[in-house]
């Protein structure tokens, strides 16, 4: 070791070998602090070799990355089970039913896997047991209805095409060895054939589709394995009997332990949509006229929002609403519903929700289009429009109302007249709007919404026709109404226009035009010895 100097310090450099002596000298360095003041002032450093150097940093930096990229994905693992975690919770917590349906699979198959664990059951079934719980899980659905309709399709086509495999495979065994396979072969050809044609039939392809495709399955298999297996009718028998008790064990879990009903669904369904529709035109007014920005374009809060895309969900309902129908064919008589419950009716009513709601979509989109209403002219239609929208929700919640509770549907007409009254308020004021200086551009998209208004106060009408159908087909509760009459409130009794006109003379007249009288006026009920004007007929004051 020898000191190397520099102007301040003291420098010892050490061979590499002498690496076990730094403990050593840092002994020595203190015990030399002691006595020599500048002692302290001592440094030693151990040469190491490059290589060894860079390999280091290398692993330094490697073991560095690893733990980051370690400690990352456990970041990522946690999160990620933490989101299925929460969806897993949001999903039952939607509908509990599905739950409930998941707890019914898990009973339905150990009940049916008995046919295997229990040494009695399974001598009498063998391995056609298994059949048992393939029914099982291709026939249980969450609702009473498909379930039915499965578990009855599947039955009555196993036990025909196990039928006809047996008389097939009989058929074909009268033509000798050589004929036999030629024979099974053109008739499974034929029958495969047809069958697979009926399914392109729209009453065959809606209920009796998984029965088409059982029976081509069945007959295949039975007529097939005929050829070679002796006691066809041993393992024909067997196979039934296990789907029976399959499909049996579904349908009565399905029905007598937590049952839901598609008919209910199909009922709760259409009257929400109506609900929807009635939330949209009851707050149209706060959309359209109220809520604007400086340049004019609609301003819509969070809170609006909610229900203004509520009514996005019924243009696609068509084909839940025809599954949840055609599964209510097959369910029994339950609560409010009888055995033949009128549920094409249903289908009706939905078709018209989902015009009307394709109005509202038009509305939406005049509504944000680029060219902006005239401010003057909306100002103009606003209250009709506003009264046409109001009405029509009211109108709409009714119905859904009376839907959900099936009881007589009588108190929307009100509203519905109400609407029709405004609706031909809209057209006179449409004609008494001086429109000769007007910007045709700006005019359009209010025009347009009107119009779009206009066609939805004729569809709420059909809605209400066929509401009201529904009511006498499934025999609604009939309201009961008062004894006494409330009082009604007093009504306009005409509705006219005032127009200022010039004769020849120069001098100035105002003609008042009559378009209605009040059918519910008290003079009408009183003998008037003045002269009432008509309808359309012009007085000079």
């Amino acid at each position: 070791m020898r000191p190397v100097r520099d102007n301040l310090h003291t420098h010892y450099s050490l061979p590499y070998t002498t690496f076990p002596l730094l403990s050593y000298l840092e002994e020595k360095k203190k015990h030399l602090e002691r006595f020599l003041p500048w002692a302290h002032s001592l440094s030693y450093s151990l040469p190491l070799p490059m290589d060894i150097k860079s390999t280091a940093q290398e692993k330094t930096r490697f073991f560095a990355g690893a733990w980051g990229k370690v400690k990352a994905l456990s970041g990522k693992l946690k999160v990620k089970v933490i989101s299925i975690a929460k969806s897993i919770k949001k999903l039952g917590k939607d509908d509990p039913r599905r739950l409930t349906h998941s707890l019914k699979v898990g009973l339905a198959l150990t009940l049916v896997s008995l046919l295997y664990y229990a040494r009695p059951l399974y001598d009498g079934f063998g391995v056609a047991g298994m059949w048992a719980v393939l029914t099982i899980v291709v026939v249980f659905e969450f609702t009473v209805g498909g379930t039915l309709s499965k578990s009855l399709n599947r039955g009555f086509a196993t036990f025909l095409a196990g039928a006809l495999g047996i008389g097939a495979d009989y058929f074909a065994s009268l033509f000798g060895n050589k004929g036999e396979p030629i024979v099974l072969g053109i008739l499974v050809f034929l029958l495969a054939a047809a069958a697979t044609f009926s399914r392109f039939f729209p009453r065959i392809k809606a209920r009796y589709d998984y029965g088409v495709l059982i029976f081509i399955l069945t007959f295949s298999l039975v007529a097939v394995s005929g050829y070679r297996v002796d006691e066809l009718v041993v393992l024909a028998h067997q196979r039934l009997t296990t789907i029976i008790m399959g499909g049996a064990t579904c349908m009565l879990i399905s029905i007598f332990i937590c049952p839901v009903w598609a008919g209910e669904d199909l009922h709760m369904t259409v009257a929400s949509n109506l609900e929807k529709l009635a939330t949209y035109l009851e707050g149209f007014e706060g959309v359209y006229f109220q809520s604007c920005d400086d340049d004019g374009n609609a301003v819509i809060s969070k809170d609006e929002k909610s229900f203004v895309e509520g009514y996005k969900s019924i243009l696609n309902s068509k084909s839940s609403e025809e599954s949840l129908a055609n599964f209510a064919r097959w369910e029994p008589g339950h609560g409010r519903f009888r055995l033949h419950h009128p549920w094409k009716q249903y289908l009706k009513i939905g078709a018209l929700a989902r015009q009307c709601a394709y109005q509202i979509e038009a509305i939406n989109g005049s509504i944000h289009s680029d060219i902006q209403a005239s401010q003057e002219f909306k100002s103009k239609i606003e209250g009709t429009c506003t009264r046409m929208s109001a009405e029509c929700g009211k109108a709409l919640k009714e119905l859904a109302t009376a839907m959900k509770t099936m009881t007589d549907p009588s108190s929307a007409i009100s509203h519905l007249e109400k609407s029709k009254a405004a609706m031909k308020d809209l057209k006179f004021a449409l004609k008494a709007a001086s429109l000769e200086n007007a910007d045709f551009l700006a005019i359009v998209p209010a025009a347009t919404v009107a119009s779009i208004l206009v066609e939805i106060v004729k569809c709420v009408e059909k809605i209400s026709e066929a509401v009201h159908e529904l009511s006498q087909l499934a025999h609604f509760n009939k309201t009961l109404e008062p004894s006494v009459s409330p009082e009604k409130p007093q009504q306009l009794l005409h509705r006219g226009i005032i127009q200022p006109v010039s004769d020849a003379d120069g001098n100035d007249n105002v003609v008042i035009t009559i378009h209605e009288v009040s059918s519910d006026s008290p003079e009408n009920e009183k003998p008037d010895h003045h002269q009432v004007p008509k309808p359309g007929q012009r007085m000079e004051v």
